[in-house]
């Protein structure tokens, strides 16, 4: 049996959930698409928890005496601010579109 490197097996599945999640999110009705993105947002807030705790992780691991930056380091505050500005991104547009169902004083 061939060996695979692990990361590449990682790196294929990125890559199908990525091509998955474009067709799925283009495929909703527009009905559905603040009900989805409240949905994205609550992922968004789980990375963020995620990265969060990864990087304290690390820091506590590697007690940050040196001044060297990992790659995880790295990749976790790339995934915190993306995630946070989606969050952002989010509760903008949602304010946006309540809004419009509001009763306009004249």
């Amino acid at each position: 049996m061939h060996n695979v490197d692990p990361s590449l097996i990682n790196f294929i599945i990125f890559i199908l959930a990525i091509f998955i999640g474009y067709f799925v999110v283009w495929a909703v009705t527009p009905a559905l698409h603040t009900p989805l993105m409240s949905v994205t947002n609550a992922i968004s807030g789980i990375i963020i928890i995620g990265s969060l705790t990864l990087l304290c992780l690390e820091n506590n691991i590697n007690n940050n005496t040196s001044d060297k930056l990992d790659f995880s380091i790295v990749l976790g505050y790339i995934a915190t601010v993306i995630a946070s500005i989606n969050i952002f991104g989010g509760f903008v547009v949602t304010q946006r579109m309540l809004s419009m169902y509001k009763k306009k004083n004249k």
